[in-house]
C-alpha cells in the first residue's frame, strides 16, 4: 500500500474520532487503586490518546485486521504480568488472585484510553520489587554456611506463584547466597564481598526509583502490541529517537558511547573521528558530572537516568557543549575539568558493513575470498531525502568494499556475512540483491487487502559477477532473508549455515505526530494542561510526543512465490545451529503469522545451481566426517542442550566450585585442542586469547565450501 495514501486515509479517520476521543479524555477515568507506601505512576493524558489510536490502527490496519476482544485481553494481561516477573520471584500468588479482575477488561479499557489497570498492577510490581531488593538487603550481612547440602531455583517460570511472604523470603534469601557463593568462588575476602553486594542492591533501588510513566506505558503497549504479532511495536518517544539513530547509523553529538555506574555517567568508548576523539581531552573512564549548553549554567547529572543525560549531550551538529569531566582514575572529590566541544554528525562505522581478506589453500590452489559483514540493512533516510549525496545506507557501503575487494584485494570470491543480521530497511535489501543480478524482481509483498505488489532492480549491471556466497545463522531476519532468499532464486550464489529466523512479514514505521494534524496537537495540549498556559518556543507550541508505532500491514514473498515468513530461508549447504532453534524464530511465537505461497514472480535465474549444490553437500559431508571442528562443535551443542534444562544451582560452595572447575576445564581442554590443530601454542586458565587467534567454524568451513565451488567452476 502507497504510505502515503494510509496516511492520508488516517488523518480523515482521526478527525472523525477525535471529537470522541476528546469526550473520553474529559469523562472521569477508573479511579487508579493506591499502592501503599510508593509513590503511585500515573498515565499521562497523551499515553490514553496514543493506546486509543493504537487499538484503532491495529483494528483497521494490522495484516490480521484482529478485533480486541476479551479473549485478546486475556492473553495481553498474562503476556504483561509474565514481562514483569518471568521467574516468580517478586507477585505473591494474592497478588495474581486480585489482578484477575481485570484479566477480560483490558480491551475495554484501552478501547477508550483507560490506562489504570496496568499502572495499578505495575504499582503493585514497583512496591514489591522494593520489598524484595530491602530484604536482600537485610540478608547480606548474615553468616552463611556454605556446606549446606542445598539449591537455589533460579529459573521458576514453569512453578507456581509463591503462596506466602514466608515462601518468597526464602527464595529471595537463597538468591543472596548464590550470589554471596559466586563472589566468594572468584576469591575475593567476605567483608569485601557484604560491600559489593550491599552496593549492588542500594543501585538496584536506586535505579528502579527512577522508574517513569513512559518506562510503564513501554511496557502496557509492548504486552499489547506483542500479543497481536510480534513485530507490531509501539516506540515511546525517546525510544523512537534511539531506533531512527540505529536505522540512520548516526546520530548527532560528541561521539563517545555512555554509560552508567554507580549513579554517575561514565565514557564507556570514544568513537573515532568524532569531536571527543579529536579533541583528545576525553577518555574511555572519563565521568560526566556536568553539562551545559553553549555559554549556559552547568547542570548537575549525577544520579540522572542516563537517557535524561544523553539527550543534554547530544545535540545538533554546530552546537556548543561544555562537561565537567573527572578523569578516569580521579577520586569523585577531585576538581573537575571543564572542556567545550562542538556537536557533529557522528557515523558508526563499526556497526556498518566492512570487509576483510582471507587466502584458502584448496587441492594445491590458493584462493583468495573476501568477506562482507552487514551487521543490518541500514539508511539514512532522513539525510537522503535533504539531499545529502553522501548520506549512510547498506548498499552504497557495500558497493565501496566490493569496488576495493574487486579492484585492489584482486580477490577470486566474495561471501556476505549476514549472521545476527535482523534486518532493517526492505528497500536496501532490494538495492543491494542489485549489485548480484542484473535486473529483475527481487522481492513480492501483499498488503492486507490481498493486493500483491513485485519490488525490481531496475538498475542494470551487476558490481560482482564472479563466485558468491551468503552465510546466514538463526539471527538472520527480515531483509536478510529477503536477500539470502532472492539470491538462492536466481542462483545467484550458495548460501551457507543454519536455517534463518522466519520474518517475513513488513512494517510501516509511523510518526504517530505526524497523523494528528496541529489543530487536534493543540486541542490535546490544552486538554493535557487542563487550561494552563501551553509551553512554547517562539510562536510555537510546544506539544505532547506522541511516539512511533511499527505497524505490521504485509507479508514477504520471495520471488519463486514461497514466504519467508515462519520457515525463513534453508540453507543450500546446512551446519548445526549453535542458537536453540526450538527457543529462537518465528515459530516460536504464538502470535506470528503462518507461512504460505502466492504464484511465483517472473524471473530469469542467472545459474542452475541445483547438481552444483548437490556436490557441495557431499564435498561438505565428507570433510566433517574426520573434522574435529565438527564434533566438538555438535558436542557443544548437545552440552548446551543439557545445561538449557537447568532451573536450579547448588549452594555447596565445594560442589559448585567443582563443578565450575570441570566446565572450565573441558573447555579449556578444547580450546586447546583446536588451537594444537592450527598450531597454536596452548592457553592456560585466564590467558587472554588474541583476536587473531580466535576460531570462527562456519566461517572457515564456508570458505572451503567456496573453495569447492570455485574448483568447480
Amino acid at each position: 500500500m502507497d504510505f502515503k495514501l494510509f496516511k492520508e486515509m488516517l488523518k480523515r479517520i482521526l478527525m472523525v474520532t477525535f471529537t470522541a476521543a476528546v469526550l473520553a479524555c474529559q469523562a472521569s477515568p477508573k479511579q487508579q487503586p493506591v499502592v501503599e507506601g510508593i509513590p503511585n505512576i500515573k498515565p499521562a493524558e497523551q499515553q490514553s490518546l496514543v493506546a486509543r489510536e493504537l487499538v484503532s490502527l491495529i483494528e483497521n490496519y494490522n495484516y490480521k485486521k484482529i478485533k480486541l476482544n476479551d479473549s485478546i485481553s486475556s492473553l495481553i494481561f498474562d503476556k504483561y504480568i509474565k514481562t514483569l516477573d518471568p521467574s516468580k520471584n517478586y507477585f505473591h500468588l494474592a497478588d495474581i488472585k486480585e489482578f484477575e479482575k481485570y484479566r477480560n477488561t483490558l480491551d475495554d479499557d484501552f478501547r477508550i484510553g483507560d490506562l489504570s489497570a496496568p499502572f495499578y498492577i505495575f504499582n503493585v510490581y514497583l512496591k514489591r520489587y522494593n520489598e524484595w531488593v530491602n530484604y536482600s538487603l537485610s540478608q547480606v550481612k548474615v553468616k552463611y554456611d556454605f556446606t549446606q547440602n542445598e539449591s537455589y531455583t533460579y529459573d521458576r517460570e514453569k512453578m507456581p506463584w509463591a503462596a506466602s511472604t514466608v515462601a518468597l523470603n526464602d527464595i529471595w534469601k537463597k538468591r543472596v547466597k548464590y550470589e554471596l557463593v559466586n563472589l566468594q568462588i572468584a576469591g575475593t575476602e567476605t567483608d569485601k564481598n557484604v560491600e559489593t553486594l550491599t552496593k549492588r542492591y542500594t543501585n538496584l533501588k536506586s535505579q528502579v526509583s527512577k522508574i517513569n510513566n513512559q518506562d510503564v506505558f513501554q511496557s502496557v503497549m509492548d504486552a499489547f502490541t506483542e500479543t497481536i504479532d510480534p513485530h507490531t511495536n509501539y516506540f515511546n518517544p525517546s525510544n523512537a529517537v534511539a531506533f531512527n539513530e540505529d536505522m540512520a547509523r548516526s546520530f548527532e553529538g560528541i561521539g563517545a558511547r555512555l554509560q552508567l555506574e554507580n549513579e554517575v555517567l561514565k565514557i564507556g568508548e570514544i568513537i573515532p573521528g568524532g569531536p571527543a576523539f579529536r579533541s583528545k581531552l576525553l577518555s574511555a573512564g572519563d565521568r560526566i558530572i556536568g553539562v551545559a549548553q553553549g555559554n549556559g549554567e552547568f547542570e548537575d547529572i549525577i544520579g540522572w537516568r542516563i537517557e535524561n543525560s544523553v539527550s543534554k549531550i547530544k545535540g545538533p551538529k554546530g552546537t556548543k557543549v561544555r562537561l565537567k569531566i573527572i578523569p578516569s582514575g580521579q577520586e569523585m572529590s577531585a576538581k573537575p575539568v571543564i572542556i567545550e566541544l562542538v556537536r557533529e554528525k557522528i557515523v558508526l562505522e563499526d556497526s556498518s558493513a566492512q570487509k576483510e581478506v582471507k587466502t584458502i589453500q584448496s587441492d594445491g590452489k590458493t584462493f583468495k575470498i573476501g568477506i562482507i559483514k552487514v551487521p543490518a540493512f541500514y539508511a539514512d533516510f532522513k539525510a537522503a531525502k535533504a539531499g545529502d549525496p553522501n548520506y549512510k545506507s547498506t548498499t552504497r557501503d557495500v558497493k565501496l568494499l566490493i569496488d576495493t575487494l574487486k579492484n585492489m584485494d584482486k580477490v577470486d570470491a566474495i561471501v556476505m556475512d549476514l549472521r545476527a543480521n535482523g534486518g532493517g530497511s526492505l528497500l536496501e535489501a532490494i538495492s543491494l540483491t542489485g549489485l548480484f543480478i542484473d535486473k529483475g524482481p527481487v522481492v513480492q509483498v501483499k498488503d492486507l487487502r490481498g493486493d500483491i505488489e513485485v519490488s525490481d532492480d531496475d538498475i542494470p549491471g551487476v558490481a560482482w559477477d564472479g563466485p558468491f556466497g551468503v552465510m546466514v545463522d538463526r539471527l538472520s531476519a527480515s531483509a536478510s532473508e529477503i536477500f539470502a532468499g532472492a539470491i538462492q532464486d536466481y542462483g545467484r550464489g550458495i548460501i551457507l549455515g543454519t536455517q534463518t529466523y522466519g520474518k517475513g512479514t513488513v512494517q510501516s514505521s509511523i510518526d504517530l505526530n505526524s497523523l494528528v494534524n496541529g489543530s487536534i496537537l493543540q486541542r490535546l495540549a490544552a486538554l493535557v494542561n487542563k487550561g494552563a498556559s501551553i509551553k512554547s518556543v517562539g510562536d510555537q507550541p510546544v506539544l505532547p510526543q506522541l511516539g512511533q508505532i511499527n505497524l505490521t500491514m504485509a507479508k514477504f514473498y520471495r520471488v519463486n512465490g514461497s514466504s519467508t515468513q515462519h520457515k525463513g530461508v534453508i540453507p543450500d549447504v546446512v551446519f548445526p545451529s549453535v542458537y536453540p532453534m526450538d527457543k529462537i524464530g518465528e515459530d516460536t511465537e504464538p502470535s506470528a503469522l503462518p507461512w504460505d505461497v502466492i504464484m511465483p514472480s517472473v524471473f530469469v535465474p542467472v545459474n542452475d545451481l541445483t547438481a552444483v549444490k548437490s556436490n557441495l553437500v557431499k564435498l561438505h559431508e565428507e570433510r566433517m566426517k574426520s573434522s574435529l571442528e565438527y564434533k566438538m562443535l555438535k558436542q557443544e551443542i548437545v552440552d548446551m542442550k543439557a545445561r538449557e534444562k537447568e532451573v536450579s544451582v547448588s549452594l555447596n560452595m565445594g560442589k559448585l566450585k567443582a563443578e565450575r572447575d570441570s566446565l572450565e576445564k573441558k573447555s579449556l581442554s578444547r580450546a586447546n585442542e583446536l588451537r594444537a590443530l592450527r598450531g597454536l601454542e596452548p592457553v592456560k586458565k585466564g590467558d587472554k586469547v588474541k583476536k587473531d587467534e580466535t576460531f570462527d567454524f562456519m566461517q572457515e568451513e564456508s570458505l572451503k565450501v567456496m573453495a569447492d565451488l570455485m574448483q568447480m567452476k
